[in-house]
């Protein structure tokens, strides 16, 4: 991912969200793991490039899926490599559970941080619209949930920024993320899923137990590094 945090442009007024139901069992998409209605737009060169929003994206959209096309780099080839690569490979993904630090093969890289983001991961794999997103808007993660292994400061100035994200933010803060996950998880259901397709069969299959039953909700801290 591309660490920086970066302001916000001012969105324009909010249209109607999708009122078009998409259960699971009817899930269709394209071949790609960020959502289609995106683009990539520079910045700065302080903060370089950054992903908005083409359309409005409704909360509970699924707005990335990790595919089969991704880059796992395991610990050891991450230490094969020279320094010149090693500094790109860590620019440019994130740590998953199992320590393979992830690189993505279309524009979910340049997706930037944000301590207020609007998306963000979830213990079932991908990342979700945490609330309405107009078009014309940044799309902004938490990136505490990726393992980092280094601290690093922001480049931010909005309310409530930490002003530095390091390795015991996941320790810290799941429980307000999952907070803001639980209630929102409910309207996937609800709302159009290009990126569906892409799920697997499990992920499918947690989602519906959860559809059934609450208390079966799975918190982001799945996506911890094992010790």
């Amino acid at each position: 991912m591309n660490y920086h945090a970066t302001t916000y442009l001012t969105p324009p007024k909010q249209p109607p969200p999708s009122t078009t139901p998409l259960t699971p069992d009817s899930y269709r998409g394209p071949a790609q793991m960020l959502h289609p209605h995106t683009r990539l737009q520079h910045i700065s060169d302080v903060v370089g490039y950054g992903i908005f929003a083409t359309e409005a994206i409704p909360a509970g959209t699924i707005v990335y899926v990790k595919d089969s096309l991704e880059i796992s780099v395991t610990p050891e080839q991450f230490l094969a490599h020279g320094p010149e690569m090693q500094a790109v490979i860590d620019k440019y993904s994130y740590i998953d559970e199992h320590g393979d630090r992830v690189v993505s093969w279309d524009l979910a890289k340049y997706v930037n941080h944000c301590c207020q983001c609007n998306t963000i991961s979830t213990g079932y794999g991908f990342e979700m619209a945490l609330r309405d997103i107009a078009p014309g808007e940044q799309l902004t993660d938490e990136y505490g949930i990726f393992n980092l292994d280094i601290e690093m400061e922001l480049v931010c100035d909005q309310p409530g920024c930490r002003k530095k994200i390091g390795p015991r933010d996941f320790d810290r803060y799941y429980k307000e993320w999952d907070a803001k996950i639980e209630p929102v998880l409910p309207k996937l259901f609800a709302v159009q899923q290009p990126l569906g397709s892409l799920l697997t069969a499990e992920t499918k299959r947690e989602l519906e137990a959860f559809r059934n039953d609450r208390g079966k909700y799975k918190s982001v801290y799945a996506l911890k590094l094992k010790d």
